[in-house]
């Protein structure tokens, strides 16, 4: 009886039905947490984008008024391109926020496209 047994499971190869199912669900799970976790990481690079290019136009705008004892008019004033000479390349644009620059003291702002300051 025993070498019967024995016979029978060196002729069985493969997997079953359900041991195929599991993995299945459990590669399913790990692909779940992935899309998550990349989407946190997007995300924090929006934010910091933002932050940066904040920090850019504040940069600019205090090296203009150095040089000139007033602010710019507006962003586009403190272009290198523009009259009288700026101090950025390009003004900075993104689909994800919104730089706002004030005129009278200089100051900058961003906002996220989702909402909240960046």
């Amino acid at each position: 009886m025993l070498n019967r047994i024995r016979e029978a499971r060196k002729n069985e190869s493969g997997f079953t039905l359900i041991e195929l199912l599991m993995v299945i669900i459990i590669l399913g799970i790990l692909a779940g947490v992935v899309v998550f976790a990349v989407g946190g990481i997007t995300d924090t690079g929006k934010k910091s984008a933002c932050k940066a290019d904040v920090k850019n136009v504040e940069v600019a705008s205090e090296a203009y008024f150095a040089q000139y004892a007033k602010y710019a008019t507006d962003i586009n004033g403190l272009l290198v391109t523009a009259t009288p000479k700026g101090f950025l390349k390009e003004v900075p644009s993104a689909t994800n926020y919104t730089i706002t620059y004030t005129n009278t003291d200089g100051s900058v702002s961003g906002v996220l496209v989702g909402g909240g300051a960046c």
